[in-house]
C-alpha cells in the first residue's frame, strides 16, 4: 500500500513538471510598464479571457495566441479624458485614428452628451447631421452607450452627462435662470444618467446653453452627481481674458458640491493671457494642497478646434443656432458683429480676436458640397478669393452653410504646452473624434489631434523633447485618468485587471498628422488589445470589436 502511494506521488510529480500552463494569448520578451510610474521591467504577461491572469515568466507557458513584443514597451491602454468620437463611432466603429495610437478608452461629454433627449432634441439632432448620418435609436445616455456596445466598437466607451444637454432638455436653449422647479428636473436626470453608468457631469461654459448657466445651477448639479460617486469636468467659463476668474469658479464648485473637478484641455488663450500659466498652475496646486482634489487634461498643439461662432458673443445665440442664422441676416446685427469681432470684451470669450488675424484662422469641414472648396484654407484666404472682408466671410459662411463652421485657432503657445505636460496631475485628451481616412471623414479636414495627440506625447515630448520621461507620460496617460474616473480594473497591467494594452516601440512612435495633411495615422504603436482580444496586429486594424461600455461609481443593475 505505502509503496502504491509513492508511485502516485512520483507520478503526480512527473506530469506537474511536464505539463504546462494554458493561457489563450501571451505576450512575450516586453519591456513592461505598469501604469503606476515606476521602472519597467522585463516579463510576460498572460491572458485568459477579458483579464490579465499573470505577469511574470511565463516560458513553461503555452497559449492559443502568441504576441512577441522583444525590443518594445507593453502598457496598460491609454485614455481618452476629452473624446468627441460619439458620432465617428456610428459611422466607424473600429476607432483607427485612436486605436493606432493605443487609446483603448474613449470618454464623452464635454457639455453636450447623447442623453437625455427629449422628441425635440432628437429632432433636432437628426436634422444638423452633416457628414456622418445615423438614425437617433435613444433617448437616455445608458441608452446611447447600450446601442453603441451592441453596434460594435473596438474601444471601450463612457460618458459624462452634458449640463448643456441637461438645461436644453429642461429649459431649452434660453438665456435665463433655470427655476427651482426646473433645477429640481436636472438633478433628477443627473440622477439618472449617474444611475445609468455616466462618469459625473461635464460642462462647455464658454458655449450657450452651457453659458446661460450660473455657478449655483451648476453646484446642485454637481452635489447630484456627488452623491453617485462622480466627478464634474468642465471646459471653463474662460481660457483668456477671465482665466483666473474661470479657475476659482471651478475651485469653487469643487469646495460647494464636495466633489472631485477636472479641467478640460487647460490652456491660456491669446498671446496677452499667456503670462497667466505659472498663476494657475500655483492656483490649482494650492486647491490640491487644501484637500480639493483638482486635475486636468490637455491636448498636445498650439491650435485649439471649436465653431466659428466662438467669435462672436453667447448673447447672440440666445434660443439656439437657428435664432442665431436669423440674427446674422439682420444688417444692423451683421454690422454689429463685424465690429464685436475685433474686440477684446470681458464678459465673453472671443477666440477670433484671441487667434490674432484670419491667417490664424483655418476651416475645416462644411456641410454644403459647394463649401467644401474652402476646407483646409485659412478665413484670410477665403477672404481674399471672395473679394470680402475677414469678418464679412465668416458671417456669410456661416448663413451659407447654416451651420458653426468647423476652424482651427492658433492661439497658444508651446512654451506653456511644455509647462502643462509635466504636472502630475494632467491626464491627456484629443477633444476630437476618431477617424480613418476614408468615406465620409473624407469629406472634411480634423484636426491633426485627431490623428497624433497621444503618439505626439510619446515620440515628441518623450522622446524629442525630453519633457517627461516615458514612466510618466504612461502614468498620466493610463493610471491617472483611471484613478480620476474611480475606474475599476483599468489604467494598470496588473494580474485580475482587464486586458486593456498596448505594445509599442518608444524609439519609433510618430505623429504624422500636420494641419495641411492630416489625415495619416500615428505609427510606431504595432498591437492593441482591449478587453483581452486583440484590435491591432503587427500594425494592422484585425476588424474585432470587443469595446464595453465602461460604467461610472453610481451604476446600478
Amino acid at each position: 500500500m505505502k509503496s502504491s502511494l509513492l508511485l502516485i506521488a512520483a507520478s503526480l510529480i512527473i506530469l506537474s513538471c511536464n505539463s504546462k500552463t494554458e493561457y489563450d494569448t501571451i505576450i512575450r520578451n516586453g519591456t513592461v510598464y505598469d501604469g503606476n510610474g515606476g521602472k519597467p521591467f522585463a516579463a510576460d504577461i498572460g491572458i485568459n479571457g477579458d483579464t490579465v491572469a499573470f505577469i511574470g515568466d511565463l516560458k513553461n507557458a503555452s497559449a492559443k495566441n502568441e504576441t512577441d513584443a522583444k525590443g518594445k514597451a507593453v502598457s496598460p491602454g491609454f485614455i481618452n479624458m476629452l473624446s468627441w468620437a460619439d458620432e465617428s463611432l456610428i459611422q466607424d466603429g473600429r476607432s483607427q485614428s485612436d486605436i493606432r495610437q493605443g487609446v483603448t478608452l474613449e470618454i464623452f461629454g464635454e457639455g453636450s452628451s447623447m442623453g437625455p433627449m427629449n422628441a425635440e432634441m432628437k429632432n433636432s439632432l437628426q436634422k444638423s447631421q452633416g457628414d456622418i448620418r445615423y438614425k437617433v435609436e435613444w433617448n437616455t445616455l445608458g441608452e446611447y452607450l447600450n446601442y453603441m456596445e451592441k453596434k460594435g466598437v473596438s474601444c471601450n466607451i463612457a460618458s459624462f452627462v452634458g449640463a448643456g444637454t441637461l438645461r436644453t432638455y429642461v429649459i431649452g436653449e434660453d438665456n435665463r435662470a433655470a427655476t427651482p422647479a426646473e433645477l429640481d428636473s436636472m438633478q433628477l436626470l443627473v440622477k439618472q444618467a449617474m444611475e445609468e453608468g455616466a462618469m459625473g457631469v461635464g460642462s462647455s461654459l464658454i458655449y450657450p446653453p452651457d453659458f446661460f448657466a450660473n455657478t449655483q445651477e451648476l453646484i446642485a448639479l454637481c452635489k447630484e452627481a456627488a452623491r453617485h460617486g462622480g466627478m464634474y469636468i468642465s471646459h471653463m467659463r474662460s481660457e483668456g481674458n477671465k482665466l483666473d476668474e474661470a479657475v476659482e469658479e471651478l475651485i469653487t464648485i469643487a469646495r460647494e458640491a464636495n466633489i472631485p473637478a477636472e479641467i478640460y484641455h487647460i490652456k491660456a488663450v491669446g498671446k496677452d493671457n499667456w503670462h497667466k500659466m505659472d498663476g494657475i498652475i500655483k492656483r490649482i496646486e494650492k486647491a490640491r494642497t487644501g484637500g480639493l482634489k483638482i486635475t486636468a487634461d490637455m491636448y498636445t498643439y498650439i491650435a485649439g478646434a471649436t465653431g466659428m461662432t466662438a467669435a462672436f458673443p453667447p448673447s447672440l445665440q440666445d434660443g439656439g443656432f437657428g435664432k442665431l442664422w436669423q440674427r446674422l441676416q439682420d444688417p444692423t446685427i451683421r454690422a454689429s458683429m463685424k465690429k464685436a469681432m475685433n474686440t477684446n470684451p470681458a464678459n465673453w470669450e472671443n477666440l477670433y480676436y484671441g487667434a490674432g488675424s484670419p491667417e490664424n484662422v483655418l476651416l475645416l469641414g462644411f456641410r454644403q458640397d459647394s463649401l467644401k472648396k474652402y476646407t483646409g484654407k485659412t478665413l484670410a484666404e477665403v477672404a481674399k478669393i471672395r473679394g470680402t472682408s475677414p469678418e464679412e466671410t465668416a458671417i456669410n459662411l456661416i448663413v451659407d452653410d447654416s451651420t458653426r463652421i468647423g476652424v482651427a485657432y492658433f492661439f497658444m503657445t508651446e512654451s506653456n504646452l511644455k509647462k502643462q505636460i509635466s504636472l502630475p496631475w494632467v491626464s491627456f485628451g484629443s477633444d476630437a473624434a476618431s477617424y480613418s481616412p476614408e468615406g465620409p471623414f473624407l469629406k472634411s479636414q480634423p484636426h491633426p489631434r485627431s490623428y497624433g495627440n497621444f503618439a505626439r506625447v510619446i515620440g515628441h515630448y518623450v522622446r524629442d523633447e525630453k519633457a517627461l520621461s516615458l514612466e510618466q507620460a504612461i502614468y498620466k496617460l493610463a493610471k491617472l485618468p483611471a484613478t480620476n474616473l474611480k475606474l475599476k480594473k483599468r489604467g494598470e497591467l496588473k494580474a485580475g485587471n482587464y486586458a486593456d494594452i498596448v505594445i509599442f516601440d518608444p524609439a519609433t512612435v510618430t505623429d504624422h498628422a500636420t494641419f495641411d495633411k492630416p489625415q495619416q495615422f500615428a505609427t510606431g504603436v504595432s498591437d492593441v488589445f482591449v478587453n483581452g482580444v486583440q484590435v491591432l496586429k503587427n500594425n494592422e486594424h484585425t476588424n474585432a470589436k470587443p469595446g464595453r461600455f465602461v460604467k461610472g461609481p453610481g451604476y446600478k443593475e
